[in-house]
């Protein structure tokens, strides 16, 4: 293992914000010839990446699909979190990664500015993948979701624990506590999925072309 490699817990990392949401919405309405309606951002409240996409499509008027329009906002998004500084979580349920196209899929989370999946399972190669790429893989606790604790997406995610990897060993767990924008706090202990210790060297460095190029430069 390289000796510059450090891994820190994730502070304040965030799902999503809905007044970032809600300027970038609004932008892409107003770039592709939509109109805003006044009750909008309370109808958009609580639907899925399709429904709000269709949303903005059909009722609002974007010229243009709806897959399109989803494609655009979350890109928006992460530019705009990638601009900020602000690191960001994905709550996912079982099978995460299934279907996806392998290593890019794991890339394209990275570049949108994921530190860390929450999920209720992984695809087994997508898992890998993800640490490839320096994302940290996290299920919830044994019978949990997202649901069932409560999380809803808005929160402030900080996860500690992680800095164990520092001292050679990989944690069972991590600590996790989500902020909601109210201040309530749910706290639990997501199971670390980095299953081996040549999992452990890649996402200490980084991913995969991290650990390789400063195992170059130390030989």
């Amino acid at each position: 293992m390289p000796a510059d490699a450090v891994v820190f817990d994730l502070d304040g990392v965030l799902v999503d914000s809905e007044p970032v949401w809600e300027q970038v919405r609004r932008a892409v309405v107003a770039e592709h010839g939509g109109h805003w309606a006044d009750d909008a951002q309370t109808r958009l409240m609580g639907m899925s990446t399709p429904e709000w996409a269709a949303y903005l499509a059909d009722d609002l008027g974007v010229g243009m699909p709806p897959a399109e329009v989803a494609a655009l906002v979350l890109d928006r998004m992460a530019q705009r979190y990638a601009e900020d500084g602000v690191p960001l979580v994905i709550l996912a349920g079982k099978e995460y990664g299934s279907g996806s196209s392998r290593d890019w899929a794991a890339k394209g989370t990275a570049l949108l500015g994921a530190k860390a999946v929450i999920t209720e399972s992984f695809e087994r190669i997508h898992r890998s993948n993800l640490i490839g790429m320096g994302v940290l893989p996290l299920q919830y606790p044994e019978g949990e979701n997202a649901e069932s604790l409560g999380l809803t997406g808005e929160e402030t995610f900080d996860i500690t624990g992680v800095t164990a990897l520092n001292d050679g060993e990989i944690p069972r767990t991590v600590h996790v506590k989500a902020t909601s924008p109210d201040g309530a706090e749910k706290e639990f202990d997501a199971v670390v999925r980095i299953d081996t210790p040549g999992e452990a060297d890649y996402y200490r460095n980084g991913g995969i072309l991290q650990y390789v190029l400063r195992s170059l430069l130390a030989s």
